[in-house]
C-alpha cells in the first residue's frame, strides 16, 4: 500500500518499547519530522528521563504535559454522574482516558504545524478507535498513523531486533510483564499472557494497586465521602478536590482489596476479551454516588437516568466522547445532580463495601413516612383505591378473555408447563 506523504507527525509517546520503536520506524517509512507527546494521566510511570531518551531516539522534541486534575474535571467527574458500567462491571477506566489524549494530541498538531497523528495501539483493541476517532472528531484534516496495522513487527523480540538494527539501545532493565498493562489514576487493567486462558485464574503477583482478599486487613476499615451536587468534595471531613478524593481512595480501597473485577468483555471490534481490572477508589466512589442517590433521586428519574447509563457506557466505550450524543446525555446527567449533596459512611472489608451511613439535606426518605407505626401523613387505606385503578387494565384485559372464552391462552390455565409454547391452531379449528 502507497504511504501517504507526511511532513511531520505528533506521536502518543509513553517511552515504552512500541513507542520508542515507532520513532525510528516512521522516519525510516514516513521520511517526517516526530514530535513526541507523553500525557500524564496519573500512570505512575517515571517521566524525568523520557525527554533525553525520545531526542536520542529521533524524536526532534518531547512535550509533556500534566492532565490528571483535567481528566478528573472534565471526563471523571461527568462519568461518576452517569453511573455508567460497561456490561454491568467495567468502570470504563481505559475509554475514560483516551478523549483527554486525543484533545491534546490535536492541540499539538495544530500548534507546531504537524500533518498527522501516530499511536501505539495495537490493531485487536478498543484503544485505537477511541483514539482515532477524538481525532477525527476534533480534527478531521488530520492524517492518523497506525504502526501496529502497517509494519511486520510481531513480537517484542521483533522490535528488539529492529531498534539493534537502528542503533537505539532500549534500557534492558525494563523486563517485559506477562501482562498488556493500562494504568492512570481512575484504574489499571490487565491482559494477555496467561489471561488469555479461561481457565487460569489470576496469579498472585498480578494485582499493582489492590491487595489480594485473603491478604487484606483482618479488620473492617471506615470513611466517609461527601458530595455537593454529585461532585466528592470531602473525605473524612477534611475538604480536598476530587483529584486528592481519588488518590486516597486508590490508596485505602486497594488496602482492602475494593475494586477487583475479572471480566470477559464484548469488544467493539468483534471479539470477546478477558481483562482484569483493578478501580479501587472509582469503585468506592461509584458506590458512595449511588447510595446518595437512593435517597435524593425520586423514582422515575432514577430509572431513566439507568437506561441513559447503559447508553453512556456503550458511547464512551465505542470512542464516542466527542459526539453530540454524548453531550446531550451529560446535560441530562448534569440535571440530575442538583440535589445530590450529602455524606455517605461506609464500611470496607476484603473485597467488600457495606454502607453504614447515609446523610442529606435533601433526600427524599421521609422515616415518618415509611415506618411501620403510626404515619400522620400516609393513610394506609388510601392504598385500596390505588390497587384497583393500578389494576384496572389487567381487570379488563382478564374480563375480556373469559367472555370470548379465550382463558385457554394462559399456559397455567391450560395445564401447561409455563416454558412450554402453545400449539398453533389452523384455519378450521
Amino acid at each position: 500500500m502507497e504511504k501517504v506523504s507526511i511532513n511531520k507527525v505528533v506521536l502518543a509517546y509513553s517511552g515504552g518499547l512500541d513507542t520508542t520503536t515507532i520513532i525510528p520506524w516512521l522516519q525510516e517509512n514516513y521520511h517526517c519530522e516526530v514530535i513526541c507527546f507523553t500525557a500524564d494521566v496519573g500512570q505512575g510511570e517515571e517521566l524525568d528521563d523520557l525527554a533525553e531518551r525520545a531526542l536520542q531516539n529521533g524524536a526532534s522534541k518531547l512535550i509533556i504535559r500534566d492532565l490528571r486534575a483535567e481528566l478528573v474535571e472534565e471526563y471523571v467527574l461527568p462519568l461518576i454522574h452517569s453511573g455508567a458500567v460497561y456490561e454491568q462491571r467495567y468502570l470504563l477506566g481505559t475509554s475514560i482516558a483516551r478523549p483527554v489524549v486525543a484533545k491534546h494530541l490535536v492541540q499539538i498538531a495544530e500548534q507546531d504545524g504537524a500533518d498527522a497523528i501516530a499511536h501505539g495501539c495495537t490493531g485487536k483493541g478498543n484503544d485505537q478507535v477511541c483514539s482515532e476517532l477524538g481525532v477525527m472528531a476534533l480534527n478531521p484534516a488530520l492524517k492518523v498513523i497506525s504502526p501496529w496495522r502497517e509494519w511486520a513487527i510481531e513480537s517484542r523480540e521483533d522490535a528488539l531486533e529492529y531498534l539493534k538494527q537502528h542503533n537505539i539501545a532500549f534500557p534492558l532493565h525494563n523486563n517485559p510483564s506477562l501482562y498488556s498493562r493500562d494504568q492512570n489514576l481512575w484504574h489499571l487493567s490487565h491482559e494477555g499472557g496467561p489471561l488469555e486462558d479461561l481457565a487460569n485464574a489470576p496469579q498472585a503477583d498480578l494485582y499493582q494497586l489492590s491487595a489480594a482478599p485473603e491478604q487484606a486487613p483482618e479488620q473492617p476499615e471506615q470513611v466517609e465521602i461527601t458530595f455537593e451536587q454529585g461532585n466528592p468534595v470531602a473525605l473524612n471531613g477534611e475538604a480536598m478536590s476530587a483529584l486528592a478524593i481519588i488518590e486516597k481512595l486508590n490508596l485505602l480501597g486497594g488496602k482492602h482489596a475494593i475494586g477487583q473485577v475479572d471480566l470477559v468483555e464484548n469488544r467493539l471490534v468483534g471479539m470477546k476479551s478477558r481483562g482484569i481490572y483493578e478501580t479501587p477508589g472509582g469503585t468506592i466512589l461509584f458506590f458512595a454516588h449511588r447510595e446518595l442517590e437512593s435517597i435524593t433521586l425520586d423514582r422515575q428519574t432514577a430509572h431513566i437516568k439507568l437506561q441513559n447509563g447503559l447508553h453512556y457506557a456503550e458511547l464512551l466505550y465505542d470512542g464516542k466522547w466527542f459526539s453530540p450524543a454524548r453531550e446531550a446525555l451529560d446535560a441530562f446527567f448534569a440535571s440530575t445532580q442538583t440535589n445530590v449533596s450529602g455524606t455517605i459512611g461506609l464500611k470496607l472489608y476484603r473485597g467488600n463495601i457495606m454502607v453504614v451511613k447515609r446523610a442529606s439535606d435533601t433526600s427524599l426518605y421521609r422515616q415518618d413516612i415509611a415506618t411501620f407505626g403510626h404515619s400522620a401523613d400516609y393513610n394506609q387505606g388510601d392504598a385500596a383505591g390505588f390497587i384497583r385503578l393500578f389494576g384496572l387494565p389487567s381487570s379488563i384485559h382478564a374480563s375480556v378473555n373469559k367472555n370470548n372464552g379465550n382463558t385457554e391462552k394462559s399456559p397455567s390455565a391450560a395445564g401447561l408447563p409455563v416454558s412450554c409454547p402453545l400449539p398453533v391452531r389452523g384455519k378450521d379449528e
